[in-house]
């Protein structure tokens, strides 16, 4: 029950993005397409998980006992950096129109806020190795949710009668806050 309440409730109560306000860079940038968003979310997902599980032992090994605190953000970069050239690596020989279609914002999943806020809560929270895990893969189901439903919905605009001014940023602007809202609504469900 305790793993099955952290997974809610790093999906949707705490959900990254759209309730702490971490990786809308990549939320905004790359929701224009279901399919875009699909791949950006396994990636998400993908780094997230893994550098949750790779950063624990760093802080709890190294980091901790040799009062090496201090470095936690720079170390954990480095990892996620690391990751995110695997994914890189991987994407481009097996994936080729992801690889082309994520473009920019695929490098940048290495300054993606949402991933170093899951590796970083993780600590925060004092929470066990898999229960970070758990955490951290659910952190990244819960980006991949907000942004499949804000690329859903961006789609249906190129063929809605919306006024000119706010056709492109100023509607997904909008869009966000409302899912945001929306999201909200789920805070008080679970602690």
């Amino acid at each position: 029950m305790e793993y099955f309440l952290l997974i809610i409730s790093a999906v949707f109560i705490n959900n990254i993005v759209l309730v702490q306000y971490l990786g809308t860079c990549p939320f905004l940038g790359t929701s224009k397409s279901t399919d875009v968003a699909l791949g950006m979310g396994g990636a998400v997902i993908f780094v997230t998980g893994m550098a949750v599980a790779l950063t624990w032992p760093i802080q709890k090994m190294l980091l901790e006992p040799y009062g090496l605190d201090y470095l936690r953000t720079i170390v954990f970069i480095l990892v996620i950096a690391s990751l995110v050239q695997f994914v890189e690596m991987f994407l481009k020989k097996m994936v080729p129109p992801l690889y082309r279609a994520l473009g920019l914002y695929l490098p940048l999943i290495t300054t993606n806020c949402a991933v170093l806020g899951s590796a970083l809560l993780v600590q925060k929270n004092s929470y066990g190795f898999t229960k970070s895990v758990v955490f951290g893969l659910a952190t990244g189901v819960g980006f991949t949710l907000a942004l499949v439903i804000i690329s859903s919905i961006r789609e249906r605009f190129d063929i809605s009668p919306i006024p000119h001014v706010f056709r492109g940023v100023p509607i997904a602007l909008i869009t966000a806050g409302l899912m945001s809202l929306a999201f909200l609504a789920f805070t008080g469900m679970a602690s």
